[in-house]
C-alpha cells in the first residue's frame, strides 16, 4: 500500500509544465530537517501531490516516487537527501489552498497546520478528498 505525500514548488522555479517536459526530476535543494526526513521516508511507488506555492497556491498534479532517498549532490555541506519523482498526470482542475482550508475534512492536513514545510505526508483520506475536489 503506497504512502502519500505533498511537495511544494515555486512555479517560477520549476513548474508542473517544466516537470512534465523533463519527465522526471531529482527533488533537490530541501534544507529543512523535517522535510528531509519526509523525503527519507518515501518509498518507490508512493504517490505525491505536486503543489504550486507562491502566487498560485494550488495542488496541480500527481507524481510518483521512482527512486528513494539518496545524497543530494547540490548540498555544499550537511547530510541532505533527494528523491527522484516522475509526473503521473495533471489534475482535472487545480485545488487551491483556499478550498483546502475550507474543506472540513482537510482541517488537520499538514499543509494547513505547517504551511512553510516543503515536503509533507498526506493521509489516505486527505488524498481522496483532494482528488474529489479536483474532479469538480
Amino acid at each position: 500500500m503506497p504512502n502519500y505525500w505533498l511537495v511544494k514548488q515555486e512555479p517560477d522555479s520549476y513548474s508542473w509544465d517544466d516537470f512534465t517536459r523533463d519527465r522526471k526530476t531529482s527533488w533537490t535543494g530541501v534544507r529543512n530537517f523535517t522535510a528531509r526526513n519526509n523525503l527519507r521516508r518515501m518509498s518507490k511507488g508512493d504517490e505525491v501531490l505536486y503543489y504550486h506555492s507562491g502566487e498560485e497556491k494550488a495542488v496541480i498534479g500527481i507524481a510518483k516516487v521512482i527512486r528513494t532517498a539518496y545524497a543530494d549532490q547540490t548540498a555544499k555541506e550537511g547530510d541532505w537527501s533527494t528523491v527522484d519523482l516522475a509526473p503521473v498526470r495533471r489534475l482535472k482542475r487545480p485545488v487551491t489552498l483556499r478550498e483546502i482550508k475550507a474543506a472540513g475534512r482537510l482541517k488537520d492536513m499538514v499543509l494547513v497546520r505547517q504551511s512553510r514545510l516543503s515536503v509533507m505526508p498526506v493521509s489516505a483520506a486527505e488524498w481522496r478528498e483532494i482528488l474529489r475536489l479536483a474532479a469538480g
